[in-house]
């Protein structure tokens, strides 16, 4: 009777365990090899993608970088802005404004800090052949005068299109940017001649690129600038 008994537990819990496995299964649900695993599988940005400005690896656009100069982000189709933009995608159809913007910024970080160092070559790449040269005859005249710039570059606040335009095969961006920096002029004593290290200011600066959209180079030069205070 014992062993009759103990039998009949054992299909008991068996039918138990067997009902509770069929509960979560439902559940949890099973695995059939078709989840969709790309929100838990880290993306990988595509090869070959053309830069912006600079080549640089592709990251995330920051809040504070804009494509377009109104709250979303995009101009209205109809405005000019928009019109000389599709122009250029339709001579270079890699481009893209904000990845473009994006780029823009890093390079504009690069610069910066590049003339403030006296770095002829790391400038080279990155400016037309006037801009290059009124860049490197500045940096000639601090050493001239035993002079050093310190810039430490706070943070962009903005970086944002504000025109563009088509001239034969060449393409102009205009990107204007907002910035904090600390920029201090010392001599050869080590003593401040210009500026104030404890002091941050808002500088606006306003730069053009361009790049011939038939070359095979992917990288856009800067060829103006001009400080708006």
């Amino acid at each position: 009777m014992g062993d009759g008994l103990a039998f009949f537990d054992i299909i008991f819990f068996a039918l138990v365990a067997g009902f509770l496995i069929l509960r979560l299964r439902s559940v949890l649900g099973r695995r059939t090899g078709s989840e969709n695993r790309e929100r838990w599988t880290p993306r990988v940005p595509a090869a070959n993608q053309p830069p912006g400005p600079v080549t640089a690896p592709e990251r995330p656009l920051p809040d504070n970088v804009t494509a377009l100069p109104n709250r979303e982000g995009v101009a209205s189709a109809s405005s000019p802005l928009e019109q000389a933009l599709t122009q250029i995608r339709v001579a270079d159809p890699s481009f893209e404004p904000k990845r473009f913007a994006e780029g823009a910024r890093a390079a504009f970080e690069m610069i910066v800090t590049a003339f403030a160092q006296g770095d002829t070559a790391a400038l080279r790449p990155l400016l037309a052949d006037d801009v290059y040269e009124n860049f490197a005859a500045a940096i000639k005249g601090r050493l001239d005068a035993k002079q050093t710039l310190e810039t430490t570059l706070i943070a962009v606040k903005s970086a944002e299109i504000v025109e563009a335009r088509m001239e034969g095969r060449t393409a102009f961006v205009t990107v204007k940017f907002v910035s904090e920096q600390v920029n201090v002029t010392r001599n050869a004593a080590g003593e401040v001649v210009d500026g104030d290290p404890n002091r941050v200011t808002v500088v606006t600066d306003v730069w053009t690129f361009a790049r011939n959209t038939r070359a095979s180079d992917p990288n856009w030069a800067l060829v103006q600038t001009s400080e708006s205070h």
